[in-house]
């Protein structure tokens, strides 16, 4: 059985103007579609030049994190809580830049989710959390015994709420103490499954392989289209997931006519002050994939004015995003700040249409087409 990524629907003579359907096929064929030639150069570049590297710093974030969080168990102190704080930080913004990669080992076996569990819409998660820290739960001090624990309690979040949540007064205070060790695990199990994705790209005849050599005896990518529309699949599922898991849920813009009044408590990595750095991360790095993979050089000429929008709408996502310096529940209640997010949404839909149909339609495929999975 083959994983299936992609559905095409193809484009139909009935929309082609009468002087294009009148013209010779071979002067026709230059102008539009998908340079085949380029595939390949695009498939490693965004491998080798996005991806792998995306992971290897992961990876050190961890172990930096994992590190910290063992000094602050055997030493509390304001300074060493600090220094996890920070590396907390650091690894919000590798995972960020790196989690719009929602396709190949990260999504197997759970990974994803042991590593971010969000959104939390029932509060499933948080319970579990003030459940092993209510309780003491020493299976839970341990990254071996804490992944077999729901995915919720050993994650990103589950960490921002040992650091940041109600009781954390008691890290910088309490050597060895409970709350420290379990968070200490916690950074474990992000380093280990870090390990994990770092090491599953790395190996040279496995997932970089099927996507650099795209072709009728790859399992996963027949042909070049494939190939790439996954990779185009990246960047607009990326956009919509941000959109409607990141952003919507704590500020929709108007619902019904009227302001929504935001909420902020449903904001990811609200308590750590990470909200809109992670956002920015995230649409920094679309804009970084989009770019360093050259997926200019899949479109026929005279294209130019499709990668220029995309870049014009992402930069300015992320310009705005880096101006909204205050919490969430202020940035909200600002007028200036909530005209930002008003932007950002706006410009969110538009990047989203830019790619989704422009680009796609561009290389190939056409008004409309759509990602699925199918066997």
């Amino acid at each position: 059985m083959r994983h299936r990524h992609i559905l095409f629907l193809g484009l139909s003579l009935a929309f082609l103007p009468l002087s294009v359907m009148a013209e010779d096929e071979e002067a026709v064929a230059p102008r539009a579609g998908l340079k085949q030639e380029a595939v390949a150069g695009v498939m490693q570049k965004a491998v080798d030049d996005f991806i792998r590297p995306g992971y290897r710093d992961l990876l050190e974030g961890t172990e930096t994190l994992a590190e910290a969080a063992r000094t602050l168990c055997e030493k509390p102190s304001d300074e060493t809580l600090g220094d996890v704080q920070m590396s907390f930080d650091e690894v919000v913004q590798q995972w960020s830049t790196i989690e719009i990669v929602r396709v190949g080992p990260v999504i197997e076996g759970n990974r994803f989710e042991r590593f971010l569990f969000f959104p939390d819409r029932k509060s499933t998660g948080l319970k579990q959390v003030q459940r092993i820290l209510a309780t003491n739960d020493e299976t839970a001090t341990s990254a071996e015994t804490l992944k077999g624990k729901s995915v919720a309690a050993q994650g990103l979040g589950a960490l921002e709420y040992v650091l940041y949540g109600t009781g954390a007064e008691v890290l910088p205070t309490e050597k060895n103490g409970f709350r420290c060790r379990y968070g200490a695990a916690i950074a474990d199990n992000l380093k280990a499954v870090a390990g994990e994705l770092h090491a599953e790209w790395e190996k040279p005849d496995g997932i970089q392989a099927a996507w650099k050599n795209p072709g009728p005896n790859n399992p996963i990518y027949r042909d070049g289209k494939e190939a790439v529309t996954e990779l185009l699949g990246i960047l607009v599922h990326g956009v919509e997931a941000i959109r409607d898991q990141r952003l919507r849920p704590f500020y929709a813009g108007i619902i019904k006519g009227e302001p929504d009044k935001g909420h902020p408590k449903m904001a990811i990595y609200w308590r750590s002050g990470n909200t809109m750095p992670a956002l920015s991360a995230n649409f920094a790095a679309l804009q970084t994939l989009f770019n360093t993979a050259d997926m200019k050089a899949l479109l026929p000429d005279g294209k130019d004015d499709v990668v220029s929008a995309v870049n014009y709408l992402l930069q300015a996502i992320v310009d705005d995003l880096d101006e909204i310096d205050l919490p969430v529940e202020e940035a909200i209640a600002n007028d200036e700040q909530r005209g930002r997010l008003n932007r950002i949404l706006q410009n969110t839909n538009d990047v989203l249409q830019r790619l989704n149909l422009d680009f796609g339609a561009a290389i190939g495929l056409s008004s409309g087409f759509s990602f699925a999975d199918g066997d």
